[in-house]
């Protein structure tokens, strides 16, 4: 559902990296849902499982896109290794939408202080999600420039300035990847053809995380009593129809450089979550979140966010 015209990707090549689940999967499904083809990237297939130990794999999100409408093709690739993404280029000869998404760091996060943390841990997550985006933007942006519409978009997690994640290397992987998006911009200035900008979405109702708070889908609402903030959370379809508005927007480049996250994309576009709601994250996070941060008592509907 959304309250305007809904994108139309029809003849568009998108590449989605990380796609095996989470914002990856949504985003790929909903820019086929609006017709485009999406070559989903990632590391765990059905024969082949990744060191996250996840049971999603990049064959059900390619099927995912076709049931939504678009032509899925699943590519395994280990976005560490720069031959294998050498291998995913080779098979691309246009390319107009790429969200560059690889993550893999879920089993690698310890909070708390980094010095009491695993090195090794820590170093791999900055591997996972720092490198992989580099080795990503290196071999595919040649393609992408080629685009007369081009779109990158870096996925992170949080807005300039406003997170703080309680733990050094998750928010400097997350840091670095906001800021790709605005030095892309940048080094795209000779390419007006391309617009770079930087994504996150708000409290997220992923697969993982619903797991860890011990609800489904169909029953989100029960982790609310233990995590109040939980109420405006949002699916990661609800970034994916952002970016999928955003790649079919003739005006984009208005957005250049910037980090763009789902709220913010909702107010510009006007579309809505699955259950047809409009969580609205930042608008709660200034009004609710940061004054109780600061000791103020605040009493807010979560419903009249969303």
């Amino acid at each position: 559902m959304s309250t305007r015209n809904d994108p139309d990707l029809s003849g568009k090549v998108a590449v989605v990296t990380g796609a095996t689940r989470g914002a990856g999967r949504a985003i790929a499904v909903e820019l086929g849902a609006a017709g485009a083809t999406v070559f989903v990237a990632g590391r765990t297939t059905r024969t082949q499982q990744s060191e996250v130990g996840r049971s999603e794999t990049i064959e059900e999100t390619a099927e995912l896109v076709d049931a939504a409408g678009g032509k899925g093709i699943a590519v395994r690739c280990d976005l560490t290794d720069p031959s294998d993404v050498d291998a995913l280029a080779a098979r691309i000869d246009k390319l107009d939408i790429f969200i560059d998404n690889a993550w893999g760091g879920e089993n690698l996060v310890e909070w708390g202080k980094f010095w009491e943390h695993d090195l090794d841990k820590q170093l791999r997550m900055w591997r996972n999600g720092v490198e992989t985006h580099l080795v990503a933007l290196h071999k595919l942006m040649p393609i992408l420039i080629r685009s007369d519409d081009g779109l990158v978009v870096e996925v992170t997690d949080g807005e300039d300035g406003e997170a703080y994640f309680v733990n050094l290397s998750y928010d400097a992987v997350k840091s670095s990847v906001r800021r790709f998006g605005e030095v892309l911009a940048k080094d795209l200035k000779d390419h007006p053809n391309v617009t770079a900008v930087a994504a996150t979405p708000g409290f997220l109702r992923s697969e993982q995380m619903l797991e860890g708070f011990g609800v489904t889908e169909a029953n989100w609402r029960d982790a609310i009593e233990k995590v109040p903030d939980y109420a405006l959370s949002e699916t990661p379809h609800y970034l994916g129809r952002g970016l999928a508005h955003l790649a079919a927007d003739k005006d984009r480049k208005r957005f250049a450089g910037q980090c763009l996250s789902s709220w913010k994309l909702k107010r510009e576009y006007g579309f809505t979550d699955l259950d047809g709601s409009q969580p609205d994250w930042g608008r709660w996070w200034d009004e609710v979140v940061k004054p109780r941060m600061e000791g103020q008592t605040v009493d807010a509907d979560p419903e009249k966010y969303r």
